[in-house]
């Protein structure tokens, strides 16, 4: 089953959230495609700046596969500096794809 999961980070920045997908995307900047992503799953990825901080929104096949990219991610945003947020996860009801 598909799921959301929710990052709305108070205090993050936009360059820790660049350095964190740089990495992600091994060096190549801005993850701009949902095969760059180092674990297959990802349906779509957003974020945007928040008046207070950063937010992200990911769709992933499955919470399994959103498990395997926490176990990279979140050590990445731990070496940015970024604030400690747990991500939230829905189970998504209704999924529209181009």
């Amino acid at each position: 089953m598909a799921i959301i999961a929710v990052f709305d980070q108070p205090g993050m920045t936009q360059a820790q959230y660049e350095q964190v997908t740089d990495k992600v995307n091994q060096g190549r900047g801005l993850v701009k495609n949902t095969t760059d992503w180092p674990v297959p799953g990802l349906i779509s990825h957003i974020s945007a700046r928040t008046p207070d901080g950063w937010f992200v929104a990911d769709v992933w096949e499955s919470e399994e596969a959103f498990q395997r990219f926490s176990e990279i991610v979140l050590p990445l945003l731990r070496e940015a500096g970024a604030p400690e947020a747990e991500p939230k996860i829905y189970p998504v009801f209704n999924l529209v794809t181009p």
